[in-house]
């Protein structure tokens, strides 16, 4: 059975081209318009990893975060960030609600199914 992996972003093209991408590698993609909308698809389907912007409207990557965390089911599922903000604030702000890792923005596809089998195989 192929992994299963949410892609929770307000960009369309981001999330179609992060599907489309994972698609060819054999996963599962479901996508999520906003943090709020991400947060609904957790809490009613099992993923195996989940990407996420940090800057969408109604909430936020990092309140997502911080909110699948407190879900026994998320609380040690890979969360990536996948987002244009790079500083080191930001990171350090990721790692304080416990992102399993950060990719900026644009992104090379080869490089996100490398992480992504480091991740979840």
């Amino acid at each position: 059975m192929s992994k299963k992996i949410l892609a929770v972003d307000d960009s369309a093209s981001i999330r179609q081209l992060v599907a489309f991408t994972l698609r060819g590698a054999g996963y599962q993609v479901t996508e999520a318009v906003d943090g709020q909308d991400g947060l609904q698809k957790a809490k009613s389907e099992r993923f195996d990893l989940i990407f996420t912007d940090q800057n969408m409207p109604r909430m936020d990557g990092l309140t997502l975060i911080r909110s699948l965390r407190t879900l026994p089911q998320y609380a040690s599922t890979p969360i990536l960030m996948l987002t244009t903000e790079s500083s080191a604030e930001m990171k350090a702000q990721g790692k304080a609600v416990r992102a399993t890792g950060w990719l900026v923005k644009p992104f090379d596809p080869p490089k996100l199914i490398e992480v992504v089998r480091k991740v979840i195989g």
